[in-house]
């Protein structure tokens, strides 16, 4: 005897499927947990941004201190004059560096979270 269309049995043979994503919708904090092309390329950009913050900083530093030793050697033995240099005129420029370089880190982690976070 034919079964009543109603009463038919539904046999599920393979994952379940989730709802198709509409167009509009994108979430870029998804794209990186999953550990897409996109995502990567955004923590990609991310790693690349504060790798150029901290050469800046290595590049300036090699720039503050390197003629150090050219200046020391020029000048006829004055122990007073480097220690003054090294600890009143080189501790200000890297304090103010350092501070530079933590805002500048936190600001491209603030904008990167923005990014994400966003839309």
């Amino acid at each position: 005897m034919p079964q009543d269309p109603t009463e038919r049995r539904v046999v599920v043979t393979g994952p379940p499927r989730r709802a198709r994503r509409s167009f509009g919708y994108y979430r870029p904090r998804t794209e990186i947990d999953e550990q897409t092309t996109l995502g990567h390329t955004y923590v990609r950009s991310l790693m690349r941004i504060q790798l150029r913050t901290g050469l800046t900083v290595f590049a300036v530093l090699v720039l503050l201190i390197g003629p150090l030793p050219l200046v020391f050697a020029a000048t006829p033995d004055t122990r007073r004059l480097e220690w003054a240099v090294l600890g009143f005129g080189l501790y200000p420029p890297m304090v103010l560096l350092a501070r530079w370089y933590v805002r500048r880190a936190e600001r491209n982690e603030r904008d990167f979270v923005r990014l994400v976070e966003d839309r």
